[in-house]
């Protein structure tokens, strides 16, 4: 019995622009095996296997995404931890490990990034049964990845003399090595990638950090300490945890502990942190191309090319990266997909929103997507899942209309309440309390037409909220 711990909170910069700051790319369907986001695939991974409820840290603006997400899949949690800043995976896993001893219970944890792909679940498991008997052990296990080439992505684990239940000591870490270096530790044959993945016992990892860095610990309790309950969320508040250390728990710990093992793991494992390991990862054509959506290709080989929205058709072109959204198009040669944090950065620079949102913007309620805008109007598709509601508010700047395509509308404006069915509309005027439910079993679509001086999101005063927002 293990109790897993998810880390959902990477932000996925280089999968720009599927991935974007407000939908990160673990939960999005990346790897071509049609089974949900790479958070659900997580989860499933541990499907067979005697564990407890997850913990799941993320970032306090995705809260809703990964309830959804877990709803979605049908997965219980017992607690999602949010952080209100990022801090690394040491101060994260630290939170987890508190919040799973809480109670007088002492678990073993298993330590899994939520955006990892393995291909092969079965050699993961087993993996995991030799790690789990070492941590019963009084290891901090790592798992180390069986290179496959001379990658320079990634950092390496010096793999000491074998243990006797398995697994290695680690006789050293290694950063990202330049091209030479690499192609020396694969011929080697003792070296293997880092994979961020973990599993010891909750107490043993909080003891470590206590001897090694004890300034996490504290700022992570007192944070913990302060930390609200609402729902299946348990907030950590911004004023402790700013204060504590970023710092990933390779350097706080790992590095340092005479406890540290690493188990070998060879299934396919990929991080997928990059446009040319999405390529690598899924399965490809006979030309070396993965193509997907509407593509029309043509004398076309070793490519990753995505329509998202339009037709999209290459001709005559090689190891190349296309990425379609409809908003922005990546264009990029496949050995230099780790520079599209690049562009990531250039964007946030121009302060242009295309880095951090995309048209369809999720929330608690379902989503909407911006189907057109200009001076003075906008034009937005929203879904609102059954049994939700949007908040009671109004706006200063803009008046909207509402169309309903399909499902059940129930719609407040003012002292006015009404029920809407199918190619029903009403007219919510400027400055007038008003809130849209769904008393519906099925989704509620519908085409919301803004008019007027100012149509930005903050243009929104919040009288009453389900979801807690202010």
């Amino acid at each position: 019995m293990f109790t897993p711990v998810i880390l959902a909170g990477g932000s996925g910069s280089r999968l720009w622009p599927l991935s974007r700051q407000g939908f990160p790319k673990q939960f999005l369907a990346l790897d071509g095996q049609g089974m949900g986001s790479m958070l659900q695939r997580t989860l499933a991974r541990l499907d067979g296997l005697e564990h407890a409820d997850p913990l799941v840290v993320s970032n306090e603006q995705h809260r809703f995404v990964v309830a959804e997400q877990l709803r979605e899949a049908g997965r219980n949690c017992r607690r999602i931890i949010l952080e209100p800043v990022v801090r690394n995976t040491a101060p994260a896993i630290a939170l987890a490990a508190l919040e799973a001893g809480r109670d007088g219970d002492d678990p073993i944890l298993l330590v899994l990034p939520a955006d990892h792909h393995i291909a092969d679940d079965a050699a993961f498991r087993e993996a995991l049964l030799v790690a789990g008997r070492q941590a019963h052990a009084g290891r901090l296990v790592t798992f180390g990845i069986t290179p496959t080439h001379a990658e320079t992505g990634f950092g390496y684990i010096q793999c000491g003399d074998e243990a006797a239940a398995g697994g290695f000591d680690i006789a050293a870490f290694k950063e990202k090595p330049a091209a030479d270096l690499a192609e020396q530790y694969l011929q080697a044959g003792n070296y293997l990638w880092n994979s961020g993945i973990f599993m010891f016992r909750a107490s043993l990892l909080l003891a470590e950090l206590e001897c090694l860095r004890p300034d996490i610990l504290a700022s992570c309790r007192a944070a913990l300490e302060h930390a609200e309950a609402d729902r299946d969320f348990l907030h950590i508040p911004a004023e402790q945890f700013a204060l504590c250390a970023s710092e990933s728990v390779d350097y706080a710990v790992m590095e340092h502990t005479a406890l540290g093992l690493v188990v070998p793991l060879d299934a396919g494992w990929s991080d997928l942190g990059s446009w040319a390991a999405i390529w690598d990862a899924g399965p490809r054509d006979a030309e070396g191309n993965r193509l997907e959506g509407d593509v029309l290709s043509i004398a076309t080989c070793n490519s990753l090319v995505q329509a998202r929205h339009r037709l999209v058709a290459t001709l005559g072109v090689e190891d190349l990266v296309v990425i379609e959204t409809k908003d922005a198009v990546l264009v990029a040669h496949r050995e230099r997909t780790q520079q599209v944090k690049e562009i990531v950065e250039r964007l946030q620079a121009a302060q242009r929103s295309e880095y951090a949102e995309s048209p369809l913007v999720n929330r608690p309620w379902g989503h909407y997507d911006t189907v057109d805008k200009g001076d003075r109007y906008q034009v937005k598709r929203i879904r609102v899942m059954p049994g939700e509601s949007l908040s009671l508010q109004l706006h200063y700047h803009r008046a909207e209309h509402w169309i309903v395509v399909s499902g059940t509308a129930r719609v407040v404006c003012g002292d006015q309440e009404l029920v809407l069915s199918e190619n029903q509309s009403t007219y919510i005027p400027l400055g007038v309390r008003h809130s849209l439910s769904n008393p519906g079993k099925v989704p509620l679509e519908l085409i919301e037409v803004q008019s007027g001086s100012y149509l930005g999101e903050d243009d929104i005063l919040r009288f009453e909220d389900h979801y807690g927002r202010v």
